[in-house]
């Protein structure tokens, strides 16, 4: 499987990232800002894993070895589980320290600087999760949604960190100047609460395929499939186990027949098999489709 334009979008992401991480720990260390600190880290944890990402999808490309004679598609869920989890855990850390900026009266930012630096951040963040969402939807690489997810998620946070500081800036010399010290603190805590399911939900979602819960789209489909086929060629019955690792859809077929039934020639079974796979729209890279025919139940 060719996974080299996959691993080209990467490196350019990559690159970005490291540029925004070192603009946001810069940029949060100069005006004082946990918010845009906290953008800085999570683009941080955003390169590791995006460098986890690429090694996978250089090992993705190799389809197999002597060690993992199924392929390395097993580690791009596990990947986007440790992904979700890390990131999980950063928005946890977040929303401590907003909490503890929040109950022990805030701190001073300087607003102006703030705004600039956040605005930098927001564009860059948002102008790449679109540019690898057109990558992601092309090459259809649910490592590179993973890529789009993180760069969508730094964007809003920056995003929400202009906003604040352009309340800040409205508060400064009014009736209600003595709340700016909290919302820096305030934006980081509704940052993390409105950021954390993602990663949650990402997470949740790669561990289904890690631990191979059926898909039920996928085990609907060929249960459809092969009951109307069954019926047309008159089998018994038949027997059928999905499982979805990253990319690769693996799809088992036992099929129980008569122990009369002629079936023919290997050519014969070769035309059965490749009718269910077309059935199944089976025939592309991503799938692993196993089928065979036998009498005995205990095969099945």
């Amino acid at each position: 499987m060719d996974t080299a334009r996959e691993q080209r979008v990467l490196k350019l992401s990559i690159g970005v990232t490291v540029a925004v991480s070192a603009i946001g720990f810069i940029g949060g260390l100069l005006v004082g800002s946990q918010a845009i600190l906290f953008d800085g880290v999570y683009s941080l944890v955003d390169v590791a894993l995006t460098l986890v990402a690429l090694a996978v999808l250089r090992l993705v490309a190799r389809e197999g070895s002597p060690r993992f004679q199924y392929g390395y598609w097993h580690l791009e869920p596990m990947v986007e589980a440790l992904g979700g989890a890390i990131l999980s855990l950063a928005c946890i850390y977040a929303l401590a320290n907003s909490v503890i900026g929040l109950t022990t009266g805030g701190h001073e930012v300087k607003a102006g600087p703030a705004l600039l630096w956040a605005a930098v951040l927001c564009v860059s963040n948002l102008g790449m999760a679109a540019f690898v969402r057109t990558r992601a939807l092309r090459l259809r690489s649910s490592l590179l949604w993973l890529d789009v997810r993180a760069w969508l998620l730094s964007g809003l946070m920056s995003l929400a960190v202009v906003l604040a500081f352009v309340i800040a800036l409205l508060l400064r010399g009014g009736a209600h100047a003595h709340w700016i010290p909290y919302l820096d603190p305030l934006v980081l805590a509704a940052i993390s609460v409105a950021v954390l399911p993602v990663p949650l939900r990402s997470a949740w979602k790669a561990m289904r395929e890690v631990l191979q819960v059926a898909p039920d789209t996928l085990d609907a489909r060929v249960q459809a499939v092969m009951q109307d086929f069954v019926a047309e060629h008159g089998y018994l019955d038949f027997t059928s186990h999905v499982a979805k690792m990253g990319r690769m859809r693996f799809v088992e077929i036992h099929i129980l027949t008569h122990p009369e039934t002629v079936i023919g020639n290997i050519g014969n079974v070769d035309r059965l098999r490749d009718e269910i796979a077309e059935r199944l729209d089976a025939r592309g890279s991503e799938f692993w489709l196993t089928i065979d025919f036998t009498a005995d139940p205990v095969w099945t």
